[in-house]
This record gives structure tokens, sequence and C-alpha cells, in this order.
């Protein structure tokens, strides 16, 4: 089974012909050719590429030119924009364009929406339509996201970093899995599956980060392995891990069996996305 990274973010140096939007605390530059180094170092397959919202918003143009240099690294996901009048055409475009695997909408407590919003609405009839996964980010605002997942039962929702919210520094949340109980609860929901996705940050330990196995397998066990997918969040990660040490911790723990392990780091990635590195 190849090892897939459910979330990477890949990215080009800060410059006038492709200028950022804001500056993260992260590396100058992870370009594509980088982030396959980084890696094939620690023996990744493949990864679903994120186009980074923070640096370029809605526009995709770099990860489409890295996955074109790498197509058969990684599968491509976009934000789209609910306010664009034309997102239904910017959806199709996007289920017509080679490598890409889903979209994604912002629902964290600064996007300030309202999971009423027509725009929403929309997208997510319009990836129903089109066969094409949700990527979620509702930490800090999980009741929005909830709603979202209830109003829509066809379309099919991957939540992202386990719902919870993660620092860009460190340390951790002085409670980290407060929301754990309504993580769970979202389990029942058949249209949704997780990314298991910059867990690392949550802990209060050192590497290896021992700590946060336990609230783990609670997850699993509400969830199941079959939908739970193992990421990085790498470059959002950068300040608190670095790229091994978001990565081995589950390749080397005695708290999950091979079947596990092989169906957490790759087999449900590539279900929820219908991706894989060996098919691409």
């Amino acid at each position: 089974m190849p090892i897939i990274d459910s979330q990477v973010h890949v990215y080009d140096a800060n410059t006038p012909e492709r200028p950022w939007h804001s500056v993260p605390n992260w590396p100058d530059h992870v370009n594509g050719d980088e982030m396959v180094a980084a890696m094939d170092a620690v023996g990744v397959d493949g990864a679903i590429f994120i186009s980074a919202f923070s640096m370029y918003q809605y526009d995709a143009s770099y990860a489409i030119e890295v996955q074109k240099a790498h197509p058969d690294r990684f599968g491509l996901v976009k934000p789209v924009d609910p306010d664009d009048p034309a997102v239904a055409e910017v959806i199709a475009d996007w289920k017509n364009t080679s490598g890409t695997v889903g979209i994604r909408i912002m629902m964290t407590p600064e996007a300030g929406r309202d999971p009423e919003e027509p725009g929403l609405d929309l997208i997510l009839r319009e990836a129903a339509r089109h066969d094409f996964p949700v990527n979620m980010l509702c930490w800090g605002n999980l009741d929005a996201g909830i709603a979202l997942v209830d109003h829509h039962p066809d379309t099919r929702f991957i939540i992202d970093h386990l719902a919870l919210v993660q620092p860009r520094t460190p340390p951790a949340p002085a409670a980290p899995w407060a929301d754990l109980p309504k993580v769970l609860d979202l389990a029942k929901r058949e249209n949704a599956v997780i990314k298991v996705s910059g867990a690392c940050t949550l802990s209060k330990q050192p590497y290896p980060f021992p700590d946060i196995w336990d609230p783990l397998a609670r997850v699993f066990d509400a969830w199941g392995f079959e939908r739970c997918l193992w990421g990085t969040d790498w470059t959002r990660a950068f300040a608190v891990v670095n790229y091994e040490q978001a990565v081995e911790p589950f390749r080397q723990t005695a708290r999950l069996s091979d079947s596990e392990r092989a169906m957490l780091m790759g087999g449900a990635c590539a279900r929820a996305y219908g991706w894989s590195p060996a098919a691409a």
C-alpha cells in the first residue's frame, strides 16, 4: 500500500511575479522539487497538494505547474470562493483539469461564513453533481461545519485537521482536545471522513509525541480506520515539527497494527480521493 500524505502545501518564493497574499511563518519556499525530496527522504509515495489559501487565495496556477512536473506524486485540491458568481463553472473547470481530486472551503471563525449562505449551498451541490469531495476547514467553528455536513447528505466531505484548532507555533493549546466529543459525534455522518493531519502539533510532549495516542484511539474507534486519513499539514506545521517528525511517529508506533497503519497512511486517502501515486 503506498503511503499518501493527505495534506501538504507547496509554494514558490514570494516574488513580484507570483506575490503572496499574506506571509505566514513558513519557510521562504517549499517548491515542488523540494517537497518531493522531503517525501522521498522518509518514504512517502504521494501527497494531496492543497493550494495554499493564505498565500494564493483561490489561484491554484502554481499547484497545476507542480503537478505537471510531478504527475505521479500529487493530487490537487484548490479552495473555491462562495462569493464568486461563477463558482459552478470554476468547479466544473477544475474537475476537468489534469490531476485534480477535490475542492476546499474555509469555515473557520476568521472566514465569517454562515452555513446558510447561497454560495456555499451552490458549491456543495455542484461538488455532489461532479462527485468531487469537499475538504472543509472548520476548526474553531465545528458546529457550522456539522450543519453543512447535515444539510448536504449527498456531498462527500473530508474534514481537515481532526476539526481541532492546531497551532502554527509552540506550545500546544491549553486544551487541545476540548472539541473531541463533537468530533466523535460527527463520525455518525456517513458522508464524511476525517484527516488525522497535523496531530503531532497537538502534543504537549516532545518527539515522538506519546500523548497523542489515547485521544487518537478514540477517533479511530469512532470513525474507523477506513475513514481516517493521516497527513502532516506540511508546511503549516513547520515551526512545531519537521517533516520527518510528522511522519515517523505513525510509522513506528506500536499502537497500530500493520493493516491499520496501511489504511491510515494511504488506503483511506486513496479511497476518499479516488487517487493514488501508483495509479496516477
